[in-house]
């Protein structure tokens, strides 16, 4: 039987610079993370899980900072930016403020273009059973539509639907975290892919973001929609398994990110997470 989360989230950021997260319990003392989400911290999680688990089953109650009130955030998140998400609009958490089996999502929405805010209720169900099926999330946000990047959206979309020159990049970021100005679109497009196959991936134990994109490749337009191969690195940090994905990824204005191929690559079991992004 699986079970059903109602998490409160506060600010889900729409990055154009650098995601930042922040967890914050509800009247008690809040602890920043100002690195990638990459770099969450999981000793306490991972020692205390199954304690936690317990505690929620058992009261309803949802300590906003332990593990699976991130993990329900994370997955929420996911969907979004299936729904939302764009070269320029790659949504993330920042704050988890409280949570249990019957509270609604609060959301503030901001982005680099200014910031705006609104109330998002989501439920969230994790099914058990064999076989691995997909988080069901259901989502009604007020003020994400707010935040509009249409007039980027649509000057990269017509910078590179006829371009006779076809863009590629690897190592996003790079070995020193940096993340070059042009090619950031084509990061966060590549970070709101890694969510269709995150969403489908996650469960009660999993806690994935997007490490890096090693590399993309802009393909031939095709039927009006930006087509990019891309190859990315998922980081499941409670595992702190580093997972190897190639996408199909097409994507325009009009119809939004949609990802037609998926292909997980074989294991590297020595390859790292990379260091943080930088400014």
């Amino acid at each position: 039987m699986g079970w059903t989360l109602f998490i409160l989230l506060v600010v889900l950021t729409v990055v154009h610079g650098n995601p930042t997260m922040t967890v914050r319990t509800g009247s008690g003392p809040t602890v920043g993370f100002d690195q990638h989400p990459n770099s969450v911290p999981l000793g306490e999680d991972i020692q205390t899980t199954t304690e936690v688990v317990e505690e929620v089953m058992t009261t309803g109650v949802l300590n906003p900072s332990h593990y699976p009130a991130r993990r329900a955030a994370t997955v929420v998140q996911h969907y979004l930016n299936t729904r939302y998400g764009s070269p320029y609009r790659w949504i993330f958490f920042s704050t988890v403020h409280s949570g249990s089996s019957e509270v609604g999502v609060e959301v503030e929405d901001q982005h680099t273009l200014g910031s705006v805010s609104g109330q998002c209720s989501a439920e969230l169900f994790f099914p058990e059973g064999e076989g691995q099926s997909a988080p069901q999330v259901q989502a009604s946000c007020e003020g994400l539509h707010q935040s509009n990047t249409t007039a980027q959206e649509e000057a990269f979309y017509q910078q590179h639907r006829a371009s006779n020159n076809l863009v590629s990049g690897n190592n996003i970021p790079d070995s020193y975290g940096h993340v070059e100005p042009s090619m950031k679109p084509f990061w966060q497009l590549g970070g709101v892919a890694s969510s269709f196959i995150m969403l489908r991936e996650s469960n009660e134990s999993t806690l994935y973001n997007m490490a890096q994109v090693a590399n993309f490749t802009q393909l031939e337009t095709e039927k009006d929609q930006l087509r990019f191969n891309y190859h990315v690195l998922l980081h499941e940090m409670i595992s702190q398994e580093i997972i190897h994905w190639k996408l199909l990824v097409t994507w325009s204005p009009e119809q939004g990110v949609q990802v037609l191929q998926t292909e997980l690559q074989p294991k590297c079991h020595h390859c790292e997470a990379p260091p943080n992004t930088t400014n």
